[in-house]
């Protein structure tokens, strides 16, 4: 016979281990609650021949469990130790990004996050009768703690670059805000090549060497694209208008954010009809 007794205090997460017991589906088990001094127990007992299995599934829901229960808990608590330097506000924008990544199922990440716990799991109960539940948790999923550590990383990461970008896009619309007009309207064609600029008469605008001051560029990398961000800086017109021969992206997501309602989008224009034609040749 096989035995295993889970300790825990929190009614919520045994109602949700008995419920999961309840459900597996080998005969011979037989499950039992008792409350001693300081814990109370659910004791599973197995009296057939397959331990392997039946340690497989009491380790899978336990799991399940984890990861339900305990899994967000763990990270406030990386954040609040390793990244103690953020105000509350920073913290559940870190907190918010990080689960965005745990929370996706299909990713090949989840897998290795439940296999790192249910391993551990299967080697724990094959030698041992009992353990107390949280102190499992804290003391002895290395391993799995460690990917969690990882994923507040790129959580904090990805915060620090959206900070970063918000402040480059705010620092660019109080800029504009404080220049006058240098020109009046500019076409920007839009297409898998380089953007192309044209002036109101739809002249080509060469941009690449044209203006002696790049302080625009942003750390935030659009390559070729920066230089179309700068050469609108410098040019500073009353209108834009982007003639997109394909989708929208995150530049354009830009553009809009820094010149707001000076730009404008067009698609079944002319000048989209000539430069799609280019485009497709």
């Amino acid at each position: 016979m096989k035995s295993f007794c889970i300790k825990n205090n929190n009614d919520k997460i045994l109602d949700y281990l008995l419920i999961e017991f309840q459900k597996i589906e080998m005969d011979n088990i037989y499950i039992s609650q008792r409350i001693f001094k300081y814990y109370k127990n659910i004791i599973i007992h197995y009296t057939g021949n397959d331990e392997k299995l039946f340690m497989f599934k009491i380790s899978e829901i336990l799991t399940d469990c984890i990861l339900k229960f305990y899994e967000k808990n763990i990270v406030k608590r990386v954040i609040n130790c390793d990244f103690f330097y953020f105000d509350t506000t920073e913290k559940n924008m870190i907190f918010d990004n990080c689960f965005e990544i745990l929370e996706d199922r299909e990713t090949e990440e989840f897998c290795i996050r439940k296999e790192k716990i249910l391993s551990c799991l299967i080697e724990y109960i094959s030698t041992h009768k009992f353990f107390i539940l949280d102190g499992f948790v804290n003391f002895r999923l290395f391993e799995y703690s460690s990917l969690i550590e990882d994923c507040v990383d790129i959580a904090v990461n990805k915060f620090v670059i959206d900070k970063e970008y918000k402040e480059f896009i705010e620092l660019l619309k109080g800029y504009i805000s404080s220049q006058k007009n240098r020109s009046n309207i500019i076409h920007v064609i839009y297409s898998e090549q380089e953007p192309i600029l044209l002036d109101e008469n739809q002249n080509i605008l060469v941009y690449d060497n044209q203006f002696e001051h790049p302080k625009y560029l942003s750390d935030i990398t659009f390559s070729s694209k920066d230089y179309c961000l700068n050469a609108l800086l410098n040019l500073l017109p009353k209108k834009i208008i982007v003639h997109l021969i394909v989708e929208e992206d995150e530049f354009i997501e830009t553009l809009k954010l820094i010149f707001g309602g000076r730009l404008a989008i067009c698609k079944e224009c002319s000048i989209c009809k000539t430069f799609s034609l280019i485009s497709a040749h």
